[in-house]
């Protein structure tokens, strides 16, 4: 069929101005081996329903820690994306240097927003000084990811429920043969399983501005992680190899975050996987921090079109479409209630090891950051005491407090 002159110049038009009307947005995020997955997922939706948004994705982000210095460097070269993942424990400082900007003017031009899903027990995580500054995007805490066949080789039958019991099992399957009984998380992001023993204890790592290093409770945080890494005789892993060696069958016990349980069951081995609840010092845990991350608008355009595309991405992967995709594709909870009670109403029931940490959401707790500038700084130095205790280096639980509260007090704004 032939197409007239002016037909054609129609056509050339309409393409010229769909062209015209293209937007795209930049957008970061941290864990690809985690979330690559999940936007996978979302795309295909997302496409078909905003055919004139184009979602550009930059580099993946190695950490929180990594992301939030992206984010800082990228905001002094005026190079930052429109929207960025940050960890939960990592929102504050870049609300704190006007980075991140208030959501609130698209909130407020939402007919159905709590509708939607977005409660205020959601937004609370993301809520500073009354402003909603983020979309949470997933939730997580920590668990006990098991390999029921080496625990019964080992000759171990029930899941521990304090870490004495973990400890006693350790012993129990090396004396029956198993050369790595455990690996437990002390190098996960921002200090998580440091503020995971205190909030067993119901106590916080931050309290009015003062990081509470001195308290007893941090010593015995201290002493409990000295006695597992020494009695189990824990192997000082890198934690994606020590994923990996899990994943591949080679470890018993493994204490992580349940936001890695996609990612171990798509490269899992022969064996039966079995996950439980975190074990406490004595019983169970009296509370246990919030993990996850935040979709955070950061975009410096002028153009309202890019702006509404931006958003337009942050609700639609917060929303319960969005959300009901990180349940299924990682061990994350979805923040999102629609997502919760309404597409994933059976999801739980027919995948138990992800109920695990559903089970445990009376314990949630937030998942603190250090203040001032040097919030980072006191973050290493945390993860740099902890690792010499992983390594030997230091064996007096009391001088090493010390020691860390002096390094972390230097880099306090008040000292």
């Amino acid at each position: 069929m032939k197409m007239t002159v002016t037909a054609m110049v129609l056509a050339l038009s309409a393409g010229a101005v769909f062209a015209e009307d293209k937007v795209t947005i930049e957008f970061a995020y941290p864990y690809s081996h985690l979330f690559d997955v999940t936007y996978e997922a979302m795309m295909p939706a997302f496409r078909e329903a905003h055919p004139n948004i184009e979602v550009k994705f930059r580099a993946t982000y190695e950490s929180y820690e990594d992301g939030t210095n992206t984010v800082l460097r990228e905001a002094v070269a005026g190079n930052l994306p429109d929207v960025t993942m940050q960890g939960l424990n990592r929102q504050a400082p870049l609300i704190d240097k006007g980075i991140a900007q208030s959501l609130e003017p698209f909130i407020a031009a939402e007919a159905d927003f709590e509708k939607d899903g977005y409660h205020d027990a959601m937004l609370s995580l993301s809520t500073f000084d009354d402003t909603v500054y983020g979309l949470p995007f997933s939730v997580s805490l920590p668990v006990g990811y098991y390999n029921m066949d080496i625990l019964r080789e080992g000759g171990i039958e029930a899941l521990p429920q304090t870490w004495d019991e973990v400890i006693a099992a350790c012993k129990t399957m090396k004396a029956n043969g198993i050369d790595n009984p455990i690996f437990w998380g002390w190098n996960i992001t921002g200090n998580w399983f440091m503020q995971a023993l205190l909030w067993s204890q119901d106590k916080a790592i931050v309290e009015n501005g003062t990081v509470t290093l001195d308290s007893p409770e941090t010593l015995v945080a201290l002493e409990q992680m000295q006695e597992i890494f020494a009695e189990c005789e824990m192997k000082n892993l890198e934690w994606k190899a020590a994923l990996a060696s899990f994943s591949a069958g080679e470890i018993g016990m493994m204490f992580w975050s349940t936001s890695a349980l996609g990612a171990v069951e798509r490269s899992q081995g022969d064996f039966e996987l079995v996950t439980g609840p975190f074990p406490g010092l004595d019983g169970a845990p009296m509370g246990l921090p919030a993990g996850g991350n935040a979709a955070m608008l950061t975009s410096t355009s002028d153009d309202p079109a890019v702006r509404d595309a931006a958003w337009t991405w942050l609700k639609y992967i917060t929303s319960g479409d969005g959300a009901a995709e990180v349940a299924k594709t990682t061990g994350y909870m979805p923040p999102n209630k629609a997502a919760n009670e309404i597409i994933l109403a059976n999801f739980y029931e027919q995948n138990p090891n992800k109920q695990t940490a559903v089970d445990q959401l009376p314990l949630l707790r937030d998942w603190l950051a250090y203040p001032g500038e040097n919030g980072l700084a006191i973050t290493q130095v945390i993860y740099d005491s902890i690792e010499r205790i992983v390594t030997g280096d230091a064996t007096d639980m009391e001088e090493l407090q010390q020691e860390m509260v002096e390094e972390v007090a230097d880099l306090l704004p008040n000292g």
